[in-house]
C-alpha cells in the first residue's frame, strides 16, 4: 500500500495517512467520471469521495462505524440522481454487486444511463419512489436500501421501501433533508421525530448531522 493511502476502519474505504480525505478503489481504473481527484498506487486507483458532494461520504467524515455496506451487496438506492454517490458505492459493493438505482426524473436518469454503461453493477429504473409497487418486478431483495430523496414524505417513502424490499438483518440508510419536510421547524426537531419514527419500526444504529458538509441534513442509518 502506498504511503499516501491506506486502509480506513470501514470496509472498501481509503483514506489519506492524515485521515482528511476518504476514497474508494476504483473498478475502473483510468476512468473518471466526476473529474474527482485520483490516486494511484501501481495498478490501483483510488477516487476521491468528496463529502461536500455526498451525504454517505459526509456521514463517513463524521466518524461512522458501520455504513453496513459491504462487498458484493444488493443495494436499492432511492434518488440516484446523476450518480455522483452510486458510482462510488459502485466501487465498494465491486463487480460482482449491484446497485438499482431510482429515480423519476428523465433529465438525470439520462445521465446515469450513461454511466451505467461503463459501471455494469448499475441498474438505472426510471421509477418514482413514492409508488414501490412501480418497480416491483424489475429488482429483487436487497441488502441495502440507501435513500436521498428531498420530498415532504421522505420518512414514509422510506418505510414503505424497507418493508417491502430489505432482507431481514439488512440496512437501511436514510439522508434527512430538514427544509423539505417543514422550513418552519427547527431542522434537530425534525431529526429527532423521524428517528424515534424509525425505531419504532426498526432498529436506529446510527445517527449523525452532516454539518458543516450539509447543512440541514442528517443520516439514520437503521438495521431490519
Amino acid at each position: 500500500m502506498s504511503r499516501k493511502i491506506q486502509e480506513h476502519k470501514l470496509f472498501e474505504i481509503y483514506q489519506e495517512a492524515r485521515g482528511k480525505r476518504i476514497f474508494t478503489k476504483s473498478i475502473l481504473p483510468g476512468i473518471t467520471h466526476f473529474d474527482e481527484r485520483i490516486l494511484r498506487d501501481k495498478s490501483d486507483e483510488y477516487r476521491e469521495f468528496d463529502p461536500k458532494r455526498s451525504k454517505l461520504a459526509a456521514m463517513i467524515m463524521k466518524g461512522c462505524t458501520n455504513m453496513g455496506i459491504r462487498k458484493d451487496n444488493v443495494i436499492l438506492y432511492l434518488g440516484s440522481s446523476h450518480g455522483y454517490t452510486p458510482s462510488f458505492v459502485s466501487d465498494i459493493v465491486g463487480e460482482d454487486g449491484l446497485i438499482f438505482g431510482i429515480d423519476p426524473a428523465p433529465r438525470v436518469m439520462r445521465d446515469f444511463v450513461f454511466l451505467a454503461e461503463k459501471r455494469k453493477n448499475l441498474v438505472p429504473i426510471l421509477a418514482d419512489a413514492n409508488h414501490p409497487e412501480q418497480y416491483q418486478d424489475k429488482i429483487c431483495q436487497a441488502d441495502i436500501v440507501y435513500q436521498d430523496v428531498a420530498q415532504r414524505n421522505q420518512a414514509d417513502i422510506f418505510i414503505r421501501n424497507c418493508q417491502l424490499y430489505l432482507k431481514k438483518g439488512g440496512y437501511g440508510l436514510l439522508a434527512v433533508k430538514a427544509r423539505s419536510i417543514d422550513i418552519k421547524k427547527k431542522p434537530k426537531q425534525i431529526f429527532i421525530e423521524i428517528r424515534t419514527q424509525l425505531d419504532k419500526i426498526f432498529t436506529v444504529i446510527d445517527y449523525k448531522t452532516l454539518d458543516p458538509f450539509e447543512k440541514d441534513h442528517c443520516l439514520i442509518i437503521i438495521k431490519k
